[in-house]
């Protein structure tokens, strides 16, 4: 006998893990995000969608933005985490 898994689509199986295990502060949209560049998000579907979200605000610089994903490259070679525990010689302004 088949599972109701293996019915599901690519973007339901993944919502159903979410739904299933995951705690919500609120209701997503039905999109699982595979990838995004710039303002484009495109699901695990292969749809494209702009980006109108933003991560509420937290990306207005656009997914994957070349610049931004350099400085966070070399802070990531040099040290990936601090805690408070310790000082870091890049805190501040």
């Amino acid at each position: 006998m088949a599972s109701q898994e293996q019915f599901l689509s690519v973007a339901e199986h993944h919502i159903a893990l979410v739904d299933r295990y995951s705690a919500r502060n609120y209701s997503p949209l039905p999109v699982v995000v595979a990838e995004a560049t710039g303002v484009w998000i495109t699901d695990v579907e292969n749809r494209r969608y702009m980006d109108f979200l933003s991560a509420y605000s937290a990306v207005n610089f656009g997914h994957a933005n070349p610049e931004l994903t350099a400085v966070a490259r070399a802070q990531l070679d040099r040290v990936t985490l601090t805690s408070r525990a310790f000082y870091s010689d890049t805190l501040g302004p």
